[in-house]
């Protein structure tokens, strides 16, 4: 684990509080501190934050990148345990790595969707000031770079009006979800005001789910690997009894496509 990264430093002036949080390293890199990012991403454990770090590697390795590049061990301090101060494992993340976090955070909350917006915006900064600037010594420059400023606008139009869709979601499954941020079959059957049985017999149905029987002889029907790699439901292995055995379970965006489904079910009965 790297620690010889700088002390968290007072970046102040930024408008943004992902400016404020923002370090720079020994090179004057751009960083931030995955701790950072946790709260401003309005996820109370680090645990669960630390899952959507993994699975921004994870989207950076098969993109065939180095995620080392964009994620380093790190440590942080933090206030607590027996002398007032504790130490504390964190990542520093590059512009890129922050960003792709950003993308692998719960679309459901606006401070994620903020977050999203933030990156995709410096991102594309950086693309143009890398990029060499038209010239504007002839009409044609003049056009081209006209016509840099309408496509930065229509992209940030674009994401406003993504987030404003997606605004009145945030929250809105969040009492049937767990502490992790998962419903499961019976609390999704109580929702739709029918019995677990029934609900995943349908599911079965409408190809969501696929049969598969258990060991004892049972239906343990399970979400497809689709539905799975689309982050709507997940399936997690439990023991109860001496007995281990999948366990499906819906995210926020999983209800809310099962919604839909037993609602237009119900408009054509």
């Amino acid at each position: 684990m790297d620690t010889t990264l700088p002390p968290d430093g007072d970046n102040t002036q930024g408008a943004s509080p992902f400016d404020r949080i923002m370090l720079l390293d020994h090179n004057g890199e751009e960083r931030w501190s995955a701790r950072d990012l946790q709260h401003l991403m309005a996820y109370e454990r680090w645990e669960r934050f630390e899952d959507v770090v993994l699975r921004a590697k994870e989207t950076i390795s098969a993109a065939g990148l180095d995620p080392l590049d964009h994620f380093r061990g790190a440590a942080k301090v933090i206030p607590g345990g027996r002398w007032g101060k504790h130490q504390v494992a964190d990542y520093r993340l590059t512009r890129f790595g922050a960003y792709h976090v950003a993308l692998a955070g719960d679309g459901r909350k606006p401070a994620v969707a903020a977050a999203k917006t933030y990156f995709a915006v410096k991102t594309r900064e950086a693309e143009v000031a890398q990029a060499p600037g038209p010239d504007v010594s002839n009409p044609e420059g003049i056009l081209a770079l006209a016509e840099q400023y309408v496509l930065a606008a229509k992209e940030l139009v674009a994401t406003k009006q993504q987030l404003a869709i997606a605004a009145p979601k945030a929250g809105k499954w969040d009492a049937f979800l767990n502490a992790e941020g998962l419903c499961g079959m019976t609390e999704l059957a109580d929702l739709l005001h029918t019995d677990v049985r029934t609900l995943t017999g349908w599911l079965v149905e409408v190809d969501v789910f696929r049969r598969q029987t258990s060991r004892n002889g049972g239906n343990r029907n399970m979400p497809r690997k689709s539905y799975q790699d689309a982050r709507q439901f997940i399936v997690k292995q439990e023991t109860k009894n001496g007995w281990n055995f999948p366990t499906a379970y819906a995210t926020a965006q999983g209800i809310d496509y099962v919604v839909g489904l037993w609602e237009r079910r119900s408009a054509a009965a």
